[in-house]
């Protein structure tokens, strides 16, 4: 190691992939298609150096693909660089996929003594620790039962209980966590922040962005094969999500400029409801409401007998979680949400016309909506 104070040292690491294609599954492929089969190597990696020290709780971040996992298995010698080398300084132990580690036919507590002693621990420590892996863990009665009789999320259970009973002074945590039910994720987090508080070293790969903030002291940020950021979470995950938004709208752009993306808009009127009536000296009516498109450049129109209101727009997660995959996700769709006022004293009695227009970014109508308003005297 070249600084005693680190707990890992990523050197000059550059990792690649080769990708066969046409590649034959059966004997009589191989002797129609015999010859060269068409190669690509891919470089995940690019000259990767990063140092973590000792006690930091550290998110490797990034699109799928970036090559963060990937490091993650060269931590745990899974896989090797092509180039540059990865150094470790203390006991280290991984959860990195599902299972990974456990024979199928043994108990779960025959794979406890199993792992275990992996880890070095003698069968008295083992002894030792059962009782705090099985409370933990949750299992009861089933620890007795074969693994492979386990749900992912009893799986998840056993491996993490496993995990932060062995001594380790190192965790790499890839994803893992995102298995199981709710109760049980906030328990393995808390536990982590436990080991965080006592200076334990943990690496994490993670989507939950709110768990990098929360959680971590760190950020490092894999883009493109390269380390594109690492420093303070908060700063590190708002760079990232900019980044994401400008590829997005990027690609978004291409594809519906050459045809391969169909525009397509969502729009909605929360208030008001139609036919909904107001006294003539309200002068803060409030209409709201919401509008998704893939694409980003989208703009909307609020206008209230074809004149238009101003808008302001905001987040709605709850938007987003149910019509985010169909319409761009918070990368097309940052602020969802719009609400605005209408000073009804200024209408006259009867009845007026509410509209919400999207558009695409040739202005093109993708979506629309309409509700009556009602001024009674």
């Amino acid at each position: 190691m070249r600084n005693s104070d680190n707990a890992i040292e990523v050197t000059h690491v550059t990792k690649t992939f080769k990708v066969v294609y046409d590649k034959a599954q059966t004997f009589k492929e191989k002797i129609i298609h015999f010859g060269p089969h068409k190669e690509e190597t891919h470089l995940v990696l690019d000259d990767i150096s990063l140092d973590i020290k000792k006690g930091e709780t550290v998110a490797l971040i990034g699109t799928n693909g970036c090559g963060k996992s990937t490091l993650l298995k060269m931590m745990t010698k899974i896989l090797y660089p092509n180039k540059g080398k990865i150094e470790i300084d203390g006991k280290l132990t991984s959860l990195l996929e599902l299972g990974a580690g456990f024979h199928p036919d043994f108990t779960g507590r025959e794979n406890i003594y199993f792992n275990a002693a992996i880890f070095g621990l003698t069968r008295e420590e083992i002894e030792g620790r059962i009782p705090d892996i099985i409370e933990f863990s949750e299992l009861g009665e089933f620890i007795d039962n074969p693994i492979r009789t386990y749900s992912s999320g009893m799986y998840m259970r056993l491996a993490f209980s496993i995990a932060i009973n062995v001594d380790a002074e190192v965790l790499l945590i890839d994803e893992i966590l995102a298995v199981g039910d709710q109760h049980f994720q906030e328990k393995c987090y808390a536990k982590l922040e436990e080991l965080r508080d006592s200076k334990k070293t943990i690496v994490i790969v993670s989507h939950s962005l709110d768990v990098v903030r929360s959680l971590c002291n760190r950020a490092v940020w894999i883009y493109k094969g390269k380390v594109k950021m690492d420093g303070d979470p908060f700063e590190v995950v708002e760079s990232y999500l900019d980044q994401i938004n400008q590829d997005f709208i990027e690609k978004s752009a291409e594809e519906i400029k050459s045809g391969k993306a169909k525009v397509n808009g969502l729009c909605w009127i929360d208030e008001p409801i139609s036919y909904s009536i107001y006294e003539p000296c309200e002068t803060d009516a409030v209409v709201k409401g919401w509008v998704m498109s893939n694409d980003a450049n989208a703009s909307m129109s609020a206008k209230i007998d074809g004149v238009e209101i101003e808008v302001e727009r905001s987040k709605r997660p709850d938007v987003l979680r149910v019509y985010g995959d169909k319409y761009g996700g918070r990368e097309a769709n940052s602020l969802p949400g719009w609400e605005g006022k209408i000073d009804v004293s200024k209408l006259s009695l009867g009845k007026h016309e509410f509209t919400l227009e999207v558009f695409d970014r040739f202005g093109n109508s993708i979506a629309s909506k309409k509700s009556i308003m009602v001024v009674k005297g």
